[in-house]
């Protein structure tokens, strides 16, 4: 068996241990300057961000990020309420510790940082699966506002998604007040209806929504789109 061996007078690029320089004759620590570039300039972009918030304070922390002019959304639903042999509606957060808010990962971090304890008792929601806050897709964001405002509508909230939910099929609604908004067809309190969900945290599904108004989504569609015949 032949066995190689390295002259001592070889190539002088030949490092052994930890090279300083990658092959193109780059040094390593710059490629870890323009990482931590990149990802700062990743953390300073303006998205949807979920905030967990303590102490049932949802509504005065988003006072308190709109006051300073940051765009916030916090799913309402009515309730009713009985005291004393009378009955009253009340507006109320749909889930008491979610504030959705429209600003930077830094800015938000930053935020909680200085503003702690009981002026901003607040954490991002997590994504486990990345290791990083959960960010949620404009799209999707934008669809799941246009059906959680319609709060005088009969709009249902889901906190937990049943699989066979999410087997339904993805169409986007072609007019009426949910117009452009993409979900999936499901059938809840016996209508069918559109259900927009933010996975891991929350779905609303719109009012009844006949079958003419409904086209099939172009990523679920096979060939032209069409529509839905239910």
């Amino acid at each position: 068996m032949e066995s190689l061996l390295l002259d001592s007078a070889g190539p002088s690029n030949i490092q052994l241990g930890c090279p300083e320089r990658d092959f193109a004759g780059v040094p390593y620590s710059c490629h870890k300057a323009s990482e931590s570039k990149d990802q700062n300039a990743l953390f300073n972009q303006t998205r949807w961000y979920a905030l967990r918030v303590s102490y049932g304070r949802v509504l005065k922390v988003q006072e308190k990020l709109n006051s300073l002019g940051i765009k916030t959304f916090v799913p309402m639903m009515w309730v009713t309420k009985t005291a004393n042999g009378k009955s009253t509606k009340e507006l109320v957060p749909a889930v008491g510790n979610l504030c959705f808010t429209y600003w930077s990962r830094n800015k938000i971090q930053e935020y909680i940082e200085l503003n702690g304890g009981d002026i901003c008792p607040a954490h991002f929601y997590w994504d486990r699966a990345k290791n990083a806050p959960m960010e949620i897709p404009q799209k999707a964001m934008e669809d799941f506002i246009r059906v959680a405002s319609e709060i005088d509508k009969d709009i249902v909230f889901l906190p937990k998604v049943a699989d066979k939910f999410r087997e339904g099929q993805k169409v986007t609604i072609l007019d009426g007040p949910f117009k452009g908004v993409t979900g999936k067809v499901v059938r809840v309190r016996k209508s069918r209806r559109v259900l927009v969900e933010l996975p891991g945290l929350l779905a609303v599904a719109t009012t009844y929504i006949k079958p003419s108004l409904l086209e099939i989504a172009e990523a679920d569609a096979i060939g032209d789109n069409s529509r839905m015949k239910l």
